[in-house]
């Protein structure tokens, strides 16, 4: 969420620092800025004090402040107080908005048996201060170092995890007694809402994935792995070459698949590929139908290349006993739903069957809201009809589960997506007073189905663009956050950029909310 929606914010014309320093309309800051951000910053107090200190400086802060109205300031002086720790440098985590960069690189000394990092940081331009402008921020980078077998060599005081406290421009942090080179795991835990670079090799992702102890890590290098694939995939789309799926990938997953001493939540989460909006958020210039044709293409070049496993994994993490609520369960769900993901992607009867099984026994919502999307998602129209109408007559009491069954349909990538989302406002289920089910449906098509939003004919554009002149003066805290896909106009082609800025004209050329207003004049600046 952080990495997708909030850098995406970062890098928008709504950017702003987690306190902003002033507003227009205050209701548009129930922002994941705000509330995402704003808790990774307090989680960082956590990784630069420890549990202990940050614990007394908890204490110290409702000792003084209990019943009080109190801002960040106070929360941060209880904190550099209890634990005697300086922290006015990294009170810039509130007032300078952006997502900083770290580039890093690594340096081995055979002779000196010395491994040293040098780490850069910086911040781009944000509407309201460019990157000259920007100070260096206070950043915890927790670091680990692996040996050529794996293992995590002891660092300061023998632990395996040291936190470098970045705090300058450029800085250089070296570790001696290195006996031979090492491969770095880098950013442990996500210990700063950053973007990191380092240049790892396809072999050296895999080695992490495979041996690295710290989990975020481990999938972070599935993740890196799968984006450079699939980045020179989109390269090859856009070019009109004919893509050819690199071995990397379906190597890396086989192995992790055959691996059966890894939690299966763990292997789920490695398997999971990025998302289409994380893709786009890493784009120079977003190409939604390039994007959403690749991940496809891998999508089904996977599964082609690991059905056998694929097919194990399903079937061993498929339980036939009544359900159950704990951690083992949990874990076996997500691997055996993640593999059926996958299964369906080859677009056969046999592995629809297998959707249709588990959807018609389900006693959990997760299972039977897992193969209702994927029966929903794919090319089987009559079945998917058959599901949809099923799902609805047991649950259509409900009004969450109502909700996530439009949101099914309002995010299927199928080219007829947007006029069924049209013939679904106009059921009597739907109310445009209603926000839940404003953002069950509209916001998840214009939010999540980038491959039918941004149809070439500007049709999503116009659709959005007429439901908040129509919105604005009934709800407009809605109608603003429905602009947000609107707003990000310049990271496209100049198609794009020209319909969906005539239509952020469109709507600003009329009465406005000063909540809607804010939004579209930013945008258009």
């Amino acid at each position: 969420l952080l990495r997708t929606a909030q850098f995406a914010e970062d890098a928008g014309p709504m950017a702003h620092p987690v306190r902003p320093a002033s507003f227009m309309e205050i209701s548009n800051f129930y922002t994941l800025t705000v509330y995402e951000k704003g808790c990774e910053v307090v989680r960082m107090i956590h990784t630069l004090l420890g549990a202990e200190a940050f614990r007394k400086g908890s204490d110290l802060y409702f000792d003084r402040h209990d019943g009080q109205a109190v801002t960040t300031d106070d929360f941060v002086q209880a904190m550099e107080d209890a634990s005697g720790v300086d922290l006015n440098q990294f009170r810039r985590w509130y007032s300078q908005g952006g997502t900083p960069r770290v580039v890093v690189s690594g340096h081995y000394d055979a002779t000196a048996k010395r491994y040293t990092l040098k780490v850069k940081q910086s911040c781009p331009s944000t509407p309201d201060q460019a990157e000259s402008e920007k100070r260096p921020f206070h950043i915890p980078l927790a670091v680990g170092l692996l040996d050529a077998d794996g293992n995590d060599l002891p660092l300061a005081d023998g632990h395996t995890t040291q936190v470098l406290h970045l705090t300058e421009a450029e800085q250089n942090f070296v570790f001696d007694g290195v006996a031979a080179q090492p491969l770095p795991s880098l950013l442990r835990d996500f210990s700063a809402p950053v973007k990191l670079s380092f240049p790892y090799s396809s072999e050296q992702l895999v080695f992490l994935m495979s041996h690295d102890s710290n989990g975020f890590n481990r999938w972070d290098a599935s993740q890196r792995l799968a984006v450079e694939v699939m980045q020179r995939l989109i390269e090859d789309d856009q070019a009109g070459r004919e893509l050819v799926m690199d071995k990397a990938l379906p190597e890396a997953y086989a192995k992790v698949l055959a691996n059966r001493t890894l939690d299966p939540a763990m292997v789920a989460k490695l398997l999971q590929l990025p998302s289409e909006a994380y893709l786009a958020e890493l784009s120079q210039q977003i190409d939604p139908i390039a994007i959403h044709r690749v991940r496809q293409f891998v999508r089904r070049s996977l599964a082609e290349s690991l059905q056998g496993l694929l097919m194990d994994a399903y079937r061993l993490n498929r339980s036939e006993e009544d359900y159950q609520l704990n951690a083992e369960a949990v874990a076996k769900r997500s691997l055996q739903n993640a593999a059926l993901s996958y299964l369906m992607a080859l677009q056969h009867p046999r592995t629809l069957v297998l959707a249709q099984q588990q959807f018609e026994v389900a006693d959990n919502m997760t299972d039977a809201l897992a193969a209702l999307s994927l029966i929903a998602h794919s090319g089987f129209d009559e079945e998917r009809q058959q599901a949809l109408e099923a799902f609805y007559q047991q649950w259509q009491h409900d009004p969450l589960v109502v909700n996530q069954w439009l949101s099914v349909q309002a995010t299927a990538p199928s080219d007829d997506t947007l006029e069924h989302v049209k013939a679904l406002m106009a059921l009597p289920l739907f109310d445009l007073s209603n926000p839940n089910r404003i953002r069950a449906l509209i916001g998840a098509f214009c939010g999540q189905n980038a491959v039918q939003f941004h149809r070439s004919d500007g049709a999503g554009y116009r659709f959005l663009a007429d439901l908040i002149i129509e919105l604005d003066s009934l709800n407009p805290q809605i109608a603003s956050r429905l602009l947000a896909p609107l707003t990000r106009w310049k990271r496209y082609d100049g198609t794009r950029q020209r319909q969906m800025k005539a239509e952020l004209e469109r709507i600003q050329s009329g009465e406005l909310s000063k909540d809607s207003y804010e939004v579209v004049s930013k945008s258009l600046l």
